[in-house]
Parts: C-alpha cells; structure tokens; sequence
C-alpha cells in the first residue's frame, strides 16, 4: 500500500469517527467511574467504547480533512502537504496522546479532551501504523506502458510444420 492510500484510508476513518462523534444518538453515557471534563458538550462513549467530546470530535474532523487533503495533493501533485508529512505528524500525534492517555493527571488533557479507555490502545495502534507509513521506503514502480516499441510489430509468421515423431505414431488398432 502506498502512503497517499495510507492517507485516504485514515482520512476517510478520522472524518467518519468525527462526523459520528456529531451524533448524540451514537453516543453512550459516560459509566460513573469515567474521569471528568470542564468540556462536556457530547460527552460519552462513542458506540459504547471510545470516550469522546466536542473537542475531540473536531479534532477527528480536522485529523480526517487532512488525510483527504494530503491524499489528493499526491494524486493532484499539488496541495497541503505529502501524504508522507501526514504520516509522520500523525505518528507522534497520537504517540503523545496514547502515552498522556496512560498518565491518570493527563488523561483528559486538563479536562478537555477525554483519552481514557479504549483510546489509548486506538491512539496507539493509529500511532504505529503512521510511523510505518511516514518512515519506510517507498518503493516506486515504473510502468512502461507506451515507452518503447510493441514487441508483437516483430512477430514473422511461420509456416505449419508437421512433427514427425512420438506424439505421431500410432499404434494400429488403439483408436480411441
């Protein structure tokens, strides 16, 4: 997979997560146990499992644009940023956010982002997969497809031969 695809795949999966963090339909209550936030507008857990607000919403929102952006600039030549930025800011992103996830004082970001729970193994894996995208070696492939000249162009018809050998012998009275 090359990294532009890397882009618009996350890009595509940040944007639907932002855009279903939006919806309070899809959104659980917070448990009694949760951290608090001072943000607690559509504070819950999205589909039950990742504790999201507003904040965190938008910043799925602007995380997923982006992957779309980075994306079509690879595919247009022109745009914000490479794919391979895009990779490599969201590897250390969402490394710090995995690691401040794990830290009880941090884990909501000061009470404005939740990054408890689920998230953190999320931000993690998002983390690892990024920093394999923006760091490889990419390979590039050339194609030659109308380069050069059609090989068929200098084909020379040869006339039917017939082979005389074991394929030819046949044993009389073995018709099948």
């Amino acid at each position: 997979m090359r990294t532009a695809t890397f882009a618009l795949f996350f890009g595509i999966a940040y944007l639907s997560a932002g855009l279903l963090g939006m919806v309070p339909a899809a959104l659980m209550p917070a448990p009694a146990g949760a951290p608090p936030v001072t943000v607690a507008v559509l504070y819950g857990y999205l589909l039950g499992l990742f504790p999201v607000n507003v904040v965190h919403s938008a910043a799925h929102l602007v995380i997923g644009a982006w992957g779309l952006a980075a994306w079509r600039s690879d595919h247009l030549g022109r745009g914000m940023g490479s794919p391979k930025t895009y990779a490599r800011v969201l590897a250390m992103f969402y490394g710090a956010l995995a690691v401040a996830g794990v830290i009880p004082m941090m884990n909501t970001l000061f009470g404005l982002l939740p990054l408890h729970g689920h998230d953190v193994w999320l931000h993690a894996g998002t983390a690892a997969i990024a920093g394999y995208f923006g760091w490889r070696t990419e390979i590039v492939v050339e194609r030659r497809g109308g380069n050069g000249p059609d090989r068929r162009e200098k084909v020379i018809p040869v006339e039917h031969e017939r082979r005389l050998g074991h394929s030819d012998r046949r044993i009389p009275g073995s018709e099948v």
